[in-house]
């Protein structure tokens, strides 16, 4: 197939597979081996490019981003970095002058994310840059460059704009075409953000067989809030799911912060992150806590369901061939909910444990609990004997010491790199004492607390 986009300010036509990956046509056709393969599933940052469409300019990681989705965008790699007779941006003259490359493997990454954070006057670095890993300057300097250019201007070469380009069979511009493309390939693949497919291409070498990307697909991006509910569509990055709950749900979209890189958020859809089913996912948990509602569809049928029902076991989700999520309903007003993420590393790390509460207490005593973990079996999944042990019993410590031992009953959880299977129980006992602490008033936040 043929893709259309700009790379570096030229228009290029791409004729390669649907699953190519941009890093490999890069550094194996283009010889621009600026953008560095390092992990190859989008975790440590070294492949990071520039990417603009009509909703502007995002860090990307190039590893884990097939040619098709580039289609119609402009993609600029450190490469077309620098001006037209060879002026430095902004962003490479500070990382010279703070020192802040050593053996500059990760270099190309850090000042990719760092453009395109210039370019969008965006100047929480540590977030920005919590997506590119660097194994010898040890970051401060590279903070310091980043912080440099704050008041500088953005050089109008890096300010492309997408082009126009013909629609293409293999990404539907309707749900209604991509409700009857899966209908007649039940067993083709969905791609949107590409940030978990990617990897079955990039670590285990599979043949995905026909595809369909859902990155033309509208529809599917849409955000709307009413009184009770915000409805999410399924192609929406976890990028806005965060904008868009940061004020109703402070606890969750910092959670949401931390899952994920800059990079990865800018890519991934809250859809996708739900129907892989991941008994590691950390935004199902916090659905599942908030009583989210989940929209499938196949072919012209539509059907709802409560988002816990939708993980029946391990890899195996209720959803039929060819029906596909098209969104989530997720009530508002539940400002009881707090989302708790224990991890070896506090960013962009694969939880151990992630623990979702929302309780709802009248007059001193629990009225409704829901309470969903991730890690803790081969689903998120509630607590319902946790949660049982809670209603209708007085909040306070007594009930919650006595609650806390109905964990086994719940999980039976895996020991595995991350943690052991005791760990793990007692990890979500303290999670809970934790969120009880929280609502008596008391500071629990690991980057508050002092001694």
């Amino acid at each position: 197939m043929t893709v259309t986009f700009l790379l570096n300010g030229e228009t290029v036509e791409v004729d390669a597979p649907p699953t190519r990956t941009l890093l490999e046509w890069l550094r194996e056709d283009e010889d621009l081996c600026g953008t560095k393969e390092g992990c190859n599933e989008g975790d440590c940052g070294a492949c990071t490019v520039m990417v603009t469409d009509d909703q502007g300019a995002r860090a990307l990681n190039a590893c884990i981003l097939f040619l098709p989705q580039l289609h119609g965008k402009a993609v600029r790699t450190v490469e077309g970095l620098s001006g037209p007779k060879g002026e430095l941006h902004p962003v490479q003259k500070a990382m010279i002058s703070h020192h802040g490359s050593q053996c500059g493997f990760c270099t190309p990454g850090f000042v990719m994310s760092m453009a395109v954070a210039h370019r969008n006057g965006a100047t929480d670095h540590d977030d920005q840059l919590a997506g590119n890993l660097c194994r010898c300057t040890g970051y401060a300097p590279i903070i310091r460059a980043a912080q440099a250019t704050q008041e500088q201007d953005v050089p109008e070469w890096v300010e492309d704009q997408p082009i126009d380009v013909a629609p293409q069979a293999f990404a539907p511009h309707t749900e209604d075409e991509l409700a009857a493309w899966y209908e007649a390939h039940p067993e083709g693949t969905l791609i949107a953000g590409a940030t978990d497919v990617g990897l079955l291409v990039t670590k285990q070498f599979r043949d995905l067989g026909e595809v369909a990307f859902l990155n033309k697909c509208a529809e599917l991006k849409q955000i709307t809030r009413s009184e009770t509910e915000f409805t999410f569509g399924a192609g929406v990055t976890m990028t806005d799911v965060l904008e868009a709950v940061r004020e109703d749900y402070p606890s969750y979209a910092e959670m949401i912060r931390r899952y994920g890189s800059v990079q990865v958020r800018n890519a991934a859809t809250i859809g996708g992150n739900i129907a892989n089913g991941s008994p590691i996912g950390d935004n199902p948990p916090a659905l599942i806590a908030l009583g989210a509602t989940l929209k499938l569809r196949k072919g012209k049928a539509r059907r709802e369901m409560p988002i816990e029902d939708f993980f029946i076991d391990y890899g195996k989700q209720n959803r039929t061939l060819g029906e596909f999520v098209t969104g989530a309903r997720v009530p508002l007003g539940q400002d009881a909910l707090r989302c708790y993420k224990l991890s070896k590393r506090f960013d962009q790390d694969i939880s151990a444990v992630c623990g979702c509460f929302n309780v709802r207490v009248e007059a001193g005593s629990v009225a409704e609990a829901r309470i969903a973990f991730g890690g803790m079996a081969g689903i998120p999944k509630r607590a319902s004997a946790v949660e049982a042990a809670l209603v209708s019993k007085p909040w306070d410590r007594d009930t919650v010491e006595a609650a806390v031992s109905c964990f086994k009953d719940d999980f039976t959880p895996l020991t595995d790199m991350r943690a052991s299977a005791a760990y793990r129980l007692e990890a979500a006992e303290n999670m809970l004492r934790r969120y009880f602490a929280e609502s008596s008033g008391a500071s629990v936040n690991v980057l508050e607390v002092s001694p």
